[in-house]
């Protein structure tokens, strides 16, 4: 370790550390980020290691401003004192950072877009759980405000493994809560309003006029933001300026744990909120956001719609909106999520385009104008305003589509689908699955690929079988073995895919899907509709010898 003593002009002595250091193997970043237990973070030059490896990485830091924000997440307020000063270290300019370390994702997001930040430090594992025992995060957004692409994140990995010394200020007790500019060791420090910003994006977006005749006609909702970061945003978008009854928003105050709980919006982690819409004096709508606020759980009294379904109703209706008022260019839907969007971008005669999971493959199709609306089944929708996901904002079209429509959400999803038919879908998850079985299972399938096609299966027949691969049209890069896709000669298919968001183990998704067309049973439970699918995945597979699971640990 040695000090070094530095100066700038018309600041005084700045003094900053370089800390000797050795790589660690084990931080190749996934599909957002770098994802591990909050103890491997707690290791000695574990965080500062990888943040230092993010700034190598990173081109024309000199004088360049940085985002940085986080969840609330245990571990979030000390990683970014540690960003900040190493930072200050590394020659930005200037930190932006979210009052008390708060950001949601989103709003990061828009922060880098409207202050033409260089880039930004997200601190997050969204979805997954949170506590001293638990999952953090550290991702880097680019210039655009979206997650940074492959050729950015490769680099990044191939610095982690040679690294050996990062550079911090000496400043410590950094002031994360007082609102405005602090000095920190040269480079400014500018606190901000987690919400107010991104609070004005949305307002620009909708009608919220619209909307606040609704609720004071007596329509009511529910919000449940699981004790995660899109409290203050919900609190004040939804109560504050729509007029929402007060405790609309419940777990509104972010927790450091999420208050025990799994902050992932699906049936099973939010079980409260749907049991509230399915009771007897259920509110007209519920929804949920997750631990960075960039997923979305939507319910209709009575109704649970999909993620693939609410990507399809949204765009199908996003003209309803002043911000989509003259149509969208074009649609784009990761591998996995249903075809429900492409019936609809057929009917718009607007493009659809198919990209591998993750939010930044949306990001080149957004930047040049391709798309206007994507979406994932792993409830993250969102649009061209920012270059992420975003929970509230799918919340708020579909109160705007309300707003306008008149109708409760059952009706608008069986006009929907009485227009374009139904696409019955549900992903089953296999968590924390031992990797070797993991990596057999898919690795036996990728072997028999080109022998399947003309396969029967019950009714079945399959009539093709790959391993996805990407291509991208607007920057050339390919990108491959993203899923593998069992096609069968009635439409449906089968996509097995190991997920890159867990922290411990493997994550198996299993994604099924069958389409029923405008003159089909379209009344069907989702479960009776895809057991033969089931079957055929289990029968194609092995999926319990592999895993040694009888059934998933989610269905959503």
């Amino acid at each position: 370790m040695r000090a070094a003593l530095l100066t700038q002009q018309g600041t005084p002595f700045v003094t900053s550390t370089t800390v000797d250091t050795t790589p660690f193997t084990d931080q190749k970043p996934g599909t957002s980020g770098l994802r591990k237990k909050v103890r491997v973070f707690q290791q000695t030059h574990y965080a500062e290691n990888f943040i230092q490896s993010v700034f190598d990485v990173v081109e024309g830091k000199d004088g360049a401003t940085l985002v940085i924000g986080g969840d609330g997440r245990y571990l979030n307020r000390e990683v970014i004192q540690t960003a900040i000063r190493m930072a200050a270290a590394n020659g930005f300019a200037r930190a932006i950072v979210g009052q008390g370390g708060i950001l949601s994702t989103p709003a990061a997001s828009n922060v880098i877009r409207t202050r033409s930040a260089i880039g930004g430090l997200v601190l997050s594992a969204s979805h997954n759980p949170g506590g001293p025992d638990e999952d953090f995060g550290i991702k880097y957004n680019v210039s655009n405000g979206g997650p940074a692409p492959e050729s950015f994140t490769d680099a990044l990995y191939a610095r982690t493994l040679e690294i050996d010394r990062y550079v911090i200020s000496d400043a410590t007790g950094i002031d994360l809560d007082t609102l405005g500019e602090t000095q920190v060791d040269g480079m400014t420090v500018e606190v901000v309003d987690p919400v107010a910003a991104y609070a004005e994006c949305m307002e620009g977006l909708f009608d919220f006029a619209a909307i606040r005749d609704l609720i004071a006609g007596g329509f009511r909702l529910s919000f449940d933001a699981m004790s995660a970061v899109t409290g203050p945003y919900a609190t004040e978008i939804l109560e504050r300026r729509l007029g929402a009854a007060p405790g609309t928003v419940v777990n509104g105050t972010p927790l450091p744990d999420f208050g025990g709980h799994h902050p992932d919006p699906n049936l099973v982690h939010a079980h409260e909120l749907y049991e509230r819409m399915m009771g007897d004096d259920a509110p007209d709508f519920g929804a949920a956001s997750d631990g960075d606020g960039d997923r979305n759980l939507i319910i209709g009294r009575g109704i649970f719609v999909t993620p693939s379904d609410s990507l399809a109703v949204l765009a199908a209706n996003a003209h309803l909106a002043p911000a989509y008022k003259d149509g969208i260019a074009g649609i784009a839907r990761s591998m996995p999520t249903s075809a429900a969007a492409d019936r609809v971008a057929q009917a718009l005669n607007v493009p659809l385009y198919e990209t591998p999971t993750g939010w930044k493959f949306f990001g080149n199709l957004l930047d040049a104008g391709l798309v206007t609306i994507c979406g994932e089944e792993s409830a993250g929708t969102g649009s061209n305003h920012v270059r992420e996901k975003d929970g509230l904002w799918a919340v708020l079209l579909w109160l705007n589509i309300l707003a306008v429509r008149r109708q409760p959400v059952a009706e608008i999803m069986a006009d929907h689908w009485a227009r374009y038919g139904r696409n019955y879908y549900a992903r089953h998850d296999y968590e924390g699955v031992e990797q070797a079985g993991a990596d057999a299972l898919v690795a036996s399938l990728r072997d028999r690929l080109a022998t399947l096609p003309g396969t029967t299966i019950g009714d079945l027949t399959i009539a093709e079988a790959d391993d996805f691969a990407y291509h991208d049209s607007t920057d050339g890069s390919v990108s491959r073995k993203q899923g593998i896709r069992i096609l069968f000669a009635d439409g449906s298919r089968i996509v097995f895919r190991l997920s890159g968001t867990g922290t411990q183990g493997a994550t198996l998704r299993v994604y099924i899907e069958r389409y029923a067309p405008v003159d089909g049973d379209l009344a069907q439970q989702t479960g009776d509709a895809l057991a033969p699918l089931v079957a055929a995945a289990e029968t194609l597979a092995s999926i319990k010898s592999h895993t040694g699971r009888n059934e998933p640990d989610v269905i959503t």
